[in-house]
């Protein structure tokens, strides 16, 4: 039995609109504009799958005056990018994204200063691995997340998976906000991984781009100077059209732009079940008025369930994590650049390494204000930096370990690249970049996993970690020695010792110990004393010790 849908499209300046698709014969079907600026229709319509389209007279600047063009709907939940139309599925009468079940919605999932990130491009993850050009999808990653949760992190950040031109893209290119990259899959298969995700305990965080869309979006098509700027902010930060957050309608007493971004941040949430987003190019889009706004009603719509606003800020910028701040994290640039060159043996600066493990001297106020990283997406992996400084195999592994270290008891939530923890070592591209499994099969790639794996659970089951409490209690200029504890007011203790030199120091000692008595020594696992405030231990080079007492 057919039912009525109803179709609209919001074009409140445009002259005209009509619908067509697999249901019309090929004609037109026209549509009635009301006083809200929407036009609608409605269609008699049997469930099933339909594809459809709408033509509109634009009123954007580069086409001719009321030019009829081909939009694909901007709140399209599937796109036939093959066709250029939208994808509708209908059920019980009813327009579904799909008829998926959740099953497991009522799991425990961690707190934001409990997570441990690991950051994933859905192409470049798994999937055929034996076949370089075989693409990663979905459900490759629920087939992985057995080896995510024996690695112990407990959310993944997701790089943009929106609709985006081609098949093969970072995805900050977004053309379609409502829908998922049909080249990783359907629907269902990233409901099924959210969902298992969820049962494993692990969050899932969306990477999304709110400052500027893809240039063939439907929005640019309608009327381009309605959404967004005419012309880019900053030309040399540009990298497609940008949305007007300015731009009133006073007529309809509303923001376009910003009521667009609202309603997408709002779907995703109650439709995928999203734990958290990380929001691109936060410094070139500004407007941190709107962008508060939108943190604090993502944080209302997912209650009672936990969720993270994270933002990338380039230079960084603590003051939009703290109290008058729009976010709660913020991606911390500054800890990559510094950390690295103590990595390869830089001149060192121990001012510069406290304000890298202790993030209040960076001004940051809370633990999950800041995150921190040795790698992420934007910039080459640590091995591949080690490597243009001609430092390969063991020392290489062993500065990265050292890295590690760092990341995993710094003030802060870590984050992981993919890979990251058995020392992948593809470069930088916007290429096909699949990481490298088979090197698990390698004794020191496979001993680095165990070190993260290590590391990370430490973190878990030692909540010193998770506060703001950083105290320096030893610290040596000319060797290259720091020494620092961190701790929480349950007892929860933990000091990391790190010689960033390249020489052995035998039979170091190290004063201020801020507790006599037996600590474990975690990284080679055994236990020292420690005896009138000294501890007496070598020190190899670049390593650090980790002892918990």
């Amino acid at each position: 039995m057919a039912n009525s849908i109803e179709f609209e499209l919001f074009a409140p300046y445009n002259k005209g609109v009509v619908l067509t698709g697999s249901f019309s014969e090929g004609k037109d079907i026209p549509m009635e504009k009301g006083d809200d600026g929407y036009f609608r229709t409605h269609v008699e319509l049997d469930d099933g799958q339909y594809d459809y389209k709408f033509r509109v007279q634009s009123r954007s600047f580069f086409l001719e005056p009321d030019e009829w063009i081909d939009v694909i709907d901007p709140k399209a939940m599937h796109v036939d990018e093959s066709h250029q139309t939208a994808v509708m599925q209908i059920k019980d009468g009813m327009p579904i994204v799909d008829d998926y079940v959740w099953c497991h919605d009522d799991k425990w999932l961690p707190q934001n200063d409990e997570l441990i990130i690991y950051e994933i491009l859905v192409s470049d993850f798994s999937g055929g691995e034996d076949d370089p050009y075989a693409r990663g999808q979905f459900k490759h990653i629920t087939e992985k997340l057995d080896y995510l949760c024996e690695l112990g992190v407990n959310a993944i950040e997701l790089m943009p998976i929106h609709e985006f031109p081609g098949e093969q893209s970072w995805g900050y290119n977004t053309h379609h906000y409502f829908a998922p990259e049909a080249a990783y899959g359907s629907s269902k298969d990233l409901k099924r991984l959210i969902d298992e995700c969820h049962a494993r305990g692990i969050r899932v965080i969306l990477d999304i781009i709110l400052n500027h869309s893809g240039s063939e979006a439907p929005l640019t098509k309608i009327d381009y100077t309605y959404w967004y700027h005419r012309e880019p902010k900053d030309t040399e930060q540009n990298w497609g059209p940008e949305f007007n957050y300015d731009h009133y309608d006073e007529k309809l007493e509303l923001c376009p732009a910003r009521e667009f971004v609202k309603d997408v941040l709002q779907f995703w949430i109650a439709e995928y079940h999203i734990d958290g987003f990380r929001f691109d190019a936060v410094s070139q889009m500004g407007h941190f008025d709107f962008l508060g706004q939108l943190a604090d009603e993502n944080r209302q719509q997912a209650q009672p369930k936990p969720f993270y606003n994270i933002g990338e800020l380039i230079p960084e910028s603590p003051d939009a994590t703290n109290f008058d701040g729009p976010l709660d994290g913020c991606w911390r640039d500054g800890f990559l650049h510094q950390i690295r060159p103590l990595l390869w043996g830089d001149e060192t600066d121990i001012e510069t390494v406290k304000e890298l493990i202790d993030a209040k001297r960076a001004g940051y106020l809370g633990a999950v204000n800041a995150i921190n990283y040795l790698s992420n997406h934007d910039h080459d992996r640590l091995m591949v930096q080690l490597a243009n400084h001609e430092i390969f195999d063991e020392a290489a592994f062993k500065r990265v370990k050292l890295g590690a270290v760092l990341v995993m008891t710094a003030m802060g939530v870590p984050l992981i690249w993919m890979g990251e923890e058995f020392g992948d070592y593809h470069p930088k591209t916007l290429e096909s970049a699949k990481i490298d499994w088979s090197l698990l099969s390698n004794d020191p790639n496979h001993d680095l996993l165990e070190h993260y794996r290590g590391l990370i659970h430490l973190r878990k089951d030692n909540h010193a970690l998770r506060t703001e409490n950083v105290d320096f209690f030893y610290e040596d200029v000319e060797s290259k020695v720091l020494a620092y504890i961190r701790w929480n007011d349950e007892g929860s203790r933990i000091v990391v010792v790190i010689n960033f030199s390249g020489q052995y120091l035998a039979d170091y000692n190290v004063r201020n110990f801020p507790q006599n008595g037996t600590w474990h020594e975690w990284t080679n696992d055994y236990d020292v004393e420690v005896n009138d405030g000294v501890l007496t231990t070598d020190l190899p080079e670049y390593e650090a010790k980790v002892l918990v007492v």
